[in-house]
């Protein structure tokens, strides 16, 4: 963690400590308190939410050391504030998947088509040593694909999660718009030898079949490959993701390789017509387009590898086809920390035209940890990219109900699902703060798999609880200083002593030199004596 005073937050830098009522008093869902216990123990007799109905979702389940940890999240997280009967829950498991000859893929489709909100875990797509260890019938694909395919896949966004006061990667957000359709994936492909490869098209009107490519293949032994990209669905991309670019305050860009790849130009002249005719006003106005020129700028996919890595100050977002947005959104995890700091998140489209979102965490089944558990060794899984997926489910699930069934209950129930998501959330996060997180981020000391998610669980109890009282505290300020009759501060003074401690002149005090100053002030704390009681957190 790294701590950092400026000239402009000297002096307030405690303020993070905050208490979490005034957080909770500012909430737009504050006036909805649905929790009932007032101990700060945790209490296995007490079901705080056995009335709050979680709006139907449907859950789907994956394997290992992921499936594991979800399942202790929604035994120790969830189930104690909802009841969750109305959740559809499918088994994507490989011997799952095997025993039903993936019926149960195609049933998990149909009802994500349904219901529209959909939280999964990683799942496994076996390699042909699995299939003999697994003792399967057979590889089976992986089950992305269909559930693209099924729910008029649009776009999968892959997003930068943020612990305030935290600093991971990228000291902002950055989004990634990735086309979640077409290229490599569902490719059709043969070994062959000499001869000639014709790809021909045959229209559904009736027009007359036309070459789309003809080659001559002299080499004895080729790969060849054909896909294609649909693009009726980019102008959707488009709109989704400019509006969230909008929303988040950040820079757009559109990354292509079409100087090489020509095929590719007609996704940059959708996404540039859309931009032009929707979005640029808006984007100058917000002066967001003063980074990339004044527009929306393009960039070529080799030269967005490079900025992923210099632009560390965040703040700007990429669209991309489906494989290049699958490659780049690797760069971002690595830039980032890892995967385990990324939303990977489905959006497509029911022919009502209501959205459909899957939620899951962007990293896989962690198999290295599942077995160390299997060996009885302890874990350290950080399971933030997987609580991210849940909420935003959870949240999803809320607004459809609230849309599709429009009440004074179904608007109740949504202002719960976000106050206790947002809750929950904030619980996570001061864990990690308070030097509790899981061992990728508080090292060798850190909490275990199972400890970390009993803290959060004894953590989000008491925030829970604090808001149970009818009006919250006021919040307290300490008045002003320098309004004070006989204040008598030499300002001039404090500012040549900020640039004493300020070493290297860059007009912020780091940690480096904050202890310097401490030091040299004789005002650092001293080592505690043994014995005395440190705060309870």
């Amino acid at each position: 963690m790294a701590f950092r005073l400026t000239t402009s937050t000297f002096g307030r830098f405690n303020a993070s400590k905050r208490h979490l009522l005034d957080k909770a008093a500012a909430s737009p869902f504050a006036g909805y308190r649905c929790f009932l216990s007032t101990s700060t123990e945790i209490d296995d007799s007490v079901t705080l939410g056995e009335g709050i109905k979680a709006p139907p979702m449907v859950y789907i389940a994956g394997e290992e050391m992921t499936h594991y940890t979800s399942n202790l999240i929604v035994d120790q997280w969830i189930k104690p504030y909802f009841n969750v009967d109305a959740w559809e829950h499918f088994d994507l498991s490989c011997k799952a998947r095997d025993d039903s000859d993936d019926k149960v893929l195609h049933d998990a489709v149909e009802a994500g088509s349904r219901i529209g909100a959909i939280f999964k875990e990683p799942t496994i797509t076996p390699s042909t040593l699995q299939v003999k260890e697994m003792g399967l019938s057979k590889a089976f694909g992986s089950p992305n694909g269909a559930m693209r395919r099924g729910w008029n896949g649009i776009t999968i966004s892959r997003d930068t999660i943020h612990i305030e006061g935290i600093e991971l990667g990228y000291k902002n957000p950055v989004f990634f718009e990735r086309h979640a359709v077409g290229g490599e994936y569902g490719a059709g492909w043969n070994e062959v030898g000499q001869g000639t490869l014709l790809t021909t098209y045959l229209p559904d009107d009736g027009a007359s079949p036309f070459v789309v490519d003809k080659r001559d293949l002299t080499d004895d032994h080729n790969v060849v490959v054909v896909y294609h990209n649909p693009y009726d669905n980019v102008a959707e991309l488009a709109h989704l993701f400019f509006k969230r670019c909008l929303d988040a305050e950040i820079t757009p860009y559109v990354v292509t390789k079409k100087t090489v790849f020509k095929w590719q130009e007609g996704f940059w002249e959708t996404m540039k017509s859309i931009f032009d005719e929707h979005y640029k006003a808006d984007f100058e106005k917000a002066g967001l387009l003063e980074r990339s020129g004044g527009d929306l700028q393009h960039l070529i996919s080799d030269a967005a590898t490079m900025q992923l890595i210099r632009w560390t100050d965040g703040g700007f977002g990429m669209a991309a086809h489906n494989y290049d947005g699958d490659m780049l959104t690797d760069q971002i995890a690595q830039v980032h920390r890892s995967p385990g700091f990324i939303t990977s998140n489905l959006v497509g489209r029911r022919d009502d035209g209501t959205l459909i979102k899957e939620f899951e965490a962007s990293h896989g089944t962690v198999s290295d940890l599942w077995h160390d558990h299997l060996a009885g060794k302890e874990t350290s899984l950080n399971p933030l990219g997987l609580v991210e997926a849940m909420i935003g489910a959870m949240q999803h699930a809320a607004t459809l109900q609230a849309e599709n069934n429009p009440s004074d209950e179904s608007e109740i129930v949504k202002a719960k699902v976000f106050n206790y998501t947002e809750t929950l959330r904030t619980a996570m996060h001061n864990t990690f703060r308070y030097g509790q997180g899981t061992r990728d981020m508080s090292g060798p000391s850190g909490f275990t798999t199972e400890d970390y998610i009993a803290k959060v669980a004894w953590r989000l109890q008491r925030y829970l609880s604090m808001q149970d009282e009818d009006v919250p505290p006021p919040e307290l300020h300490e008045p002003d200083r320098k309004y004070r009759r006989n204040f008598d501060i030499d300002v001039e003074a404090i500012n040549a002593m900020f640039s004493k401690y300020d070493t290297n002149g860059d007009g912020q005090i780091d940690y480096a030199e904050f202890e310097e100053m401490m030091i040299k002030l004789n005002i650092a704390p001293k080592v505690k004596v043994t014995g005395e009681k440190e705060k309870d957190v």
